[in-house]
């Protein structure tokens, strides 16, 4: 194939190999979400025209090596048929990642996989001044590594304790990793600190009585980085309780890195240019 454009085929998801003319063809994927009929189509191509394997990328991405570019209009044709898409490269929303959540996980507080989704349908392929990278993840136990995202979301409760339920057995106190919680046995008192509280949700989660009670949310960090500098994603906000709240935080969020940023900087590196300060006040400002 003559004249090609390997820019636009980079941002199209196929990424150069050092084979001449053969690209590893990376596919779309939510939240790690792949139905049985993508996976065999995904197979078929592999099979066909790849070198009978793929490879899953740190994201929750699905790649078929060896992809010749002068298969490359049949080979999206056969996905689109089997409902699978091409993924996104270069400067924009990449793919995003989230655990199981909710619908799942026992320490799940938030609907993960609903959440991603959601992202997905607003902000993905989302043109930007470099790429930009959401994970959700649906607790405390932060197995998608929220803060390593550009802009990460977390699960989270705000707990409230009824006194007249305890019965300060102490397992709260126990499990609390943030020790926000003291627990008498002999004096039956419990003493809670606020602002120590993490908002994991264990102490919810483990009352035998249901004492501890709560509203899950949103624990929103910015600017994670990870690759040849690490920055680790700071919260600006206290939780977040509406999917509305959450979606007009990351259109700020995104407004402020698009008017920022200079062309090829990433979140992180705009932010600590910039300053985190002016990000936060607009934040604060408008919510």
């Amino acid at each position: 194939m003559e004249n090609v454009d390997y820019k636009e085929l980079k941002k199209g998801g196929f990424m150069r190999q050092i084979q001449k003319d053969h690209f590893s063809m990376r596919l779309k994927s939510v939240g790690g979400q792949l139905t049985v009929q993508q996976l065999k189509t995904i197979q078929k191509v592999a099979e066909q025209y790849g070198h009978g394997y793929i490879h899953l990328t740190s994201r929750q991405g699905v790649e078929i090596p060896f992809i010749n570019v002068n298969n490359i209009s049949q080979i999206k044709t056969q996905l689109a048929e089997g409902g699978v898409k091409v993924g996104a490269c270069g400067p924009r929303v990449r793919t995003i990642t989230a655990c199981q959540g909710n619908s799942v996980c026992p320490s799940g507080l938030i609907n993960t996989v609903e959440v991603a989704e959601g992202l997905e349908e607003r902000y993905g392929g989302r043109e930007l001044p470099h790429k930009f990278k959401f994970g959700v993840t649906g607790c405390c136990n932060n197995c998608l590594k929220a803060e390593e995202n550009d802009l990460g979301i977390k699960g989270g409760i705000k707990p409230l304790w009824n006194s007249s339920k305890c019965t300060f057995c102490g397992l709260c106190g126990a499990i609390c990793p943030g020790k926000a919680i003291e627990v008498g046995k002999i004096d039956k008192k419990l003493h809670f600190e606020s602002d120590k509280c993490i908002y994991c949700g264990k102490c919810v989660k483990i009352c035998p009585t249901s004492a501890w009670s709560g509203e899950s949310g949103f624990i929103v960090s910015f600017g994670g980085l990870y690759g040849n500098r690490i920055t680790i994603g700071r919260r600006l906000l206290p939780l977040i309780f509406s999917t509305e709240i959450l979606y007009k935080t990351i259109d700020i969020a995104l407004a402020f890195f698009e008017k920022n940023a200079k062309n090829g900087e990433r979140f992180a590196n705009t932010l600590d240019r910039v300053g985190w300060k002016l990000l936060e006040k607009e934040l604060n400002k408008a919510l």
